[in-house]
């Protein structure tokens, strides 16, 4: 299986990162891409930290547990840090798989993932004022979900 994960402050083109991963594969049938973009709903400007080469054994760890559920061809993930502002992209998550189903619930899985246990810290600038900001419990909520499938299958 083909996997990318890259902790970056560059910019990204998702476009060419899908067409990379699905590139002379035809056993890829279902290719699916979720691009998280910095919103500006009062939000001058956002800063992501992590912990370099742990963030990415933990995002490995849980590529790992994706291609366990799923008969996946293929991963890519790439995560963003630094100063972003509204309209700068966060984070793409591109999976691919002979078939949609396993495409869309690895990507809605991993993004859960990476949206809720991911070692990453982030601080929003509002106006004059910059505060670090916690999980939201709608979040871990969504992500819970992939706890319980889990223990069902068991």
């Amino acid at each position: 299986m083909m996997r990318t994960i890259r902790l970056q402050r560059e910019d990204f083109d998702a476009g060419a990162e899908q067409a990379a991963l699905a590139r002379g594969r035809p056993d890829i049938g279902a290719l699916v891409a979720f691009t998280g973009i910095c919103r500006g709903d009062g939000i001058s400007a956002m800063t992501l930290e992590h912990y370099p080469g742990m963030a990415e054994e933990e995002i490995a760890r849980h590529v790992e547990e994706a291609e366990r559920r799923w008969s996946l061809k293929g991963v890519t993930i790439i995560h963003r840090f630094g100063r972003l502002v509204p309209g700068d992209n966060i984070v793409l998550v591109v999976t691919a798989s002979a078939h949609r189903a396993a495409a869309f619930a690895a990507a809605e899985f991993l993004m859960d993932y990476l949206k809720t246990q991911a070692p990453f810290w982030k601080r929003e600038e509002r106006g004059d004022s910059a505060s670090w900001v916690d999980a939201k419990a709608a979040d871990d909520q969504a992500a819970e979900r992939w706890n319980r499938r889990a223990d069902a299958a068991e």
